[in-house]
Formats: structure tokens, C-alpha cells, sequence
């Protein structure tokens, strides 16, 4: 009887590879991000269907893979419930590790129950996300930063400061001071300003009702200096005009805001353009509606591309943070 030889076939494995989609939504920044990442953006297919229900469609094996989902979460709401729609599609599809990256999360300012009767729409959000499947979430400039609390999963909050304080350094303004355009944005103002060792004053505001601001005053000195006004999102822009224009008659040179969502609904493009304001700087979180001479465009691709690469090697993503940067001029 001859004996019987087993050969062993060995399988080398390559290990989880990085496949990045985008929703119709993020289009073009999601392309941006890839192209920095050094890779093409992959196929997905967004069927629509006569009813205006649709399916997203991976056209491309994502098995074993880490699937980045790029949506932003604007208006319409067809934008959450495409990148909810993909990420369930990607868990159904076997992929390792699914990241929705979220450069703009919408309803991040229902954060709280400030009223009788409301919703916490960034709670609920943050449950859907998890609900379909998300194992990690990578955002930007959330409104109210303890929103990743109402996370099981990790998120990296990545900060608009990386982008915003070059740019201010290029200005070389001579009588720099930074503003604060409402209360609830001077912590953000505040390390912005540490960082150039900068005086900030802050403009107090008092709503009648949302989008409509009673009344406005200032709190500093902003004689002969130049202001650069500090906000997450521009709405309406009637905030930054309002407080565009009081800086100006309190004696300011010169003011310009930097904003990381360009939401801009409404009449925000002609508030713009008919305010004091010298320049609007926003991110491409949210692709804008139409051009503007006042409104300049900032890419964050870069530093989203580090942050998908970083959370796929598993390195830190403390360094993308302003106070890494505080840190290391310490």
C-alpha cells in the first residue's frame, strides 16, 4: 500500500485593505479626500426609484475590508438616511470595519432638552449611526463637543484649527483680536486665541426666536483693531453680519469671520454680501450653493485624509487637534 502524502497549501494574508465611498451629498470633498489618501474613490451606485425611495449599491467587493463612508449630514434629510442606508449595506456586504466619516453633522445643535417636549436630535442621530452598524465615527467641529458622549462607539472630533490658524497666519494682521460672535462659541474663540497670545472680546446675543437675534452688544475694546470673528456654523448669516457690523461701530479696522459649516440657507448669501464683513472663510463640509465674492473656500481633505490613515494604522489623532498645536509652541 503506498502511503499517502499531504501537501499544505499555505495563505498568506495581506490583511484589511482601505476602500473610501462617498454619498451624493460629499461628492466632491469625499473624492479630495481619497485623491489625498492616495487611493480611488470606489463604486457605489445610489438606485432611485419612482417613488423617491432609494438603495445604495457597493459595486465592488468590500469583504474584510475598512469601508470610510464620506456623507455630510445636511439638509435634505435624504443625506442621513443615504449614509445609514450605506453603512448597512457595507455591514451586510461583510466588510471588516465601517467608518462613516461625517465632516458635517447635522442636528448637532439639538444637543440638549432646553425646552419642555423637544427632541435631542443629535442623541437620536448618534443611536441610528450605531443602530446600522457604524464601529467608529470621524467628524469635524461638532456644535456642542459633548455630543460624543452620546457615542458607544469611538469618534475622532477632529478641529478646524489646523486649517483656520495657517490661514489667519498668512493674513499677518497687525492689531490682531479674535471675536466671539454668541457665548457658546468662546472656548473654541478663546484657544484660537491663545495660540497667537491674542485678545478676544465676545459679542453677547439674545434671540426673540431661532434665525432672529433681538439684540447684540459687545463686551471689549475693539478700537482700531482687527477682528477675526469665530464660529462653528453660518446659518442664516445674521449673526455675523449683526456682529460685523457692531464691531465696526465700536471702532473696529477691519472684520472677517471663519466659519467650518457653510449651512447658508435662506437669505445668507445676500446677507453676506451686503454686510461689513471683508471676507467669509469657510470649510468643504458643505459644498456651497452658488459662488460669492466675500465667501472664501478652505479644504479640510488633507486632514481627513490623515485621520482615515491614522485610524487604520492605528496611530494617535491627538496631533490633528489645536492642542497639540498649543503644546508644541509651548
Amino acid at each position: 500500500m503506498l502511503p499517502v502524502i499531504f501537501a499544505a497549501n499555505i495563505i498568506y494574508s495581506m490583511g484589511p485593505s482601505v476602500k473610501i465611498f462617498s454619498g451624493t451629498g460629499s461628492r466632491e470633498l469625499a473624492e479630495k479626500i481619497a485623491q489625498c489618501f492616495g487611493a480611488t474613490l470606489g463604486q457605489v451606485n445610489i438606485q432611485k426609484f419612482s417613488d423617491g425611495e432609494f438603495q445604495p449599491v457597493f459595486l465592488e467587493s468590500i469583504r474584510g475590508d475598512y469601508v470610510f463612508l464620506v456623507q455630510s449630514t445636511f439638509a435634505p434629510m435624504e443625506n442621513l438616511m443615504e449614509l445609514l442606508l450605506m453603512i448597512d449595506a457595507a455591514k451586510r456586504a461583510s466588510a471588516y470595519k465601517i467608518i462613516a466619516v461625517i465632516p458635517y453633522y447635522g442636528f448637532s445643535r439639538q444637543d440638549r432638552k432646553d425646552k419642555p417636549r423637544v427632541a435631542v436630535g443629535s442623541k437620536l442621530v448618534a443611536t441610528l449611526l450605531e443602530a446600522a452598524g457604524a464601529n467608529r465615527v470621524i467628524t469635524m467641529d461638532l456644535h456642542a463637543p459633548q455630543i460624543q458622549a452620546f457615542f458607544e462607539i469611538p469618534v475622532d472630533h477632529l478641529d478646524s484649527s489646523a486649517i483656520f490658524i495657517p490661514y489667519i497666519e498668512q493674513l499677518k494682521l497687525q492689531n490682531l483680536t479674535f471675536a466671539a460672535p454668541d457665548v457658546g462659541s468662546t472656548n473654541r474663540v478663546r484657544e484660537i486665541a491663545s495660540y497667537f497670545n491674542a485678545e478676544m472680546v465676545i459679542c453677547d446675543k439674545h434671540r426673540k426666536r431661532a434665525n432672529e437675534i433681538a439684540s447684540m452688544v459687545v463686551i471689549g475694546d475693539v478700537t482700531g483693531r482687527d477682528i477675526v470673528l469665530i464660529d462653528d456654523i453660518c446659518d442664516t448669516g445674521g449673526t455675523l453680519a449683526k456682529a460685523a457690523g457692531l464691531l465696526m461701530d465700536k471702532g473696529a479696522t477691519s472684520v472677517r469671520a471663519l466659519c467650518t459649516h457653510p449651512i447658508l440657507s435662506g437669505k445668507a448669501y445676500e446677507t453676506i454680501e451686503n454686510s461689513v464683513l471683508d471676507e467669509l472663510v469657510v470649510c468643504d463640509t458643505i459644498p456651497l450653493k452658488q459662488p460669492s465674492r466675500k465667501i472664501k473656500v478652505v479644504s479640510v481633505a488633507d486632514l481627513f485624509a490623515i485621520a482615515i490613515r491614522n485610524a487604520y494604522e492605528n496611530k494617535s489623532i491627538t496631533s490633528l487637534f489645536i492642542h497639540s498645536q498649543l503644546r508644541n509652541k509651548k
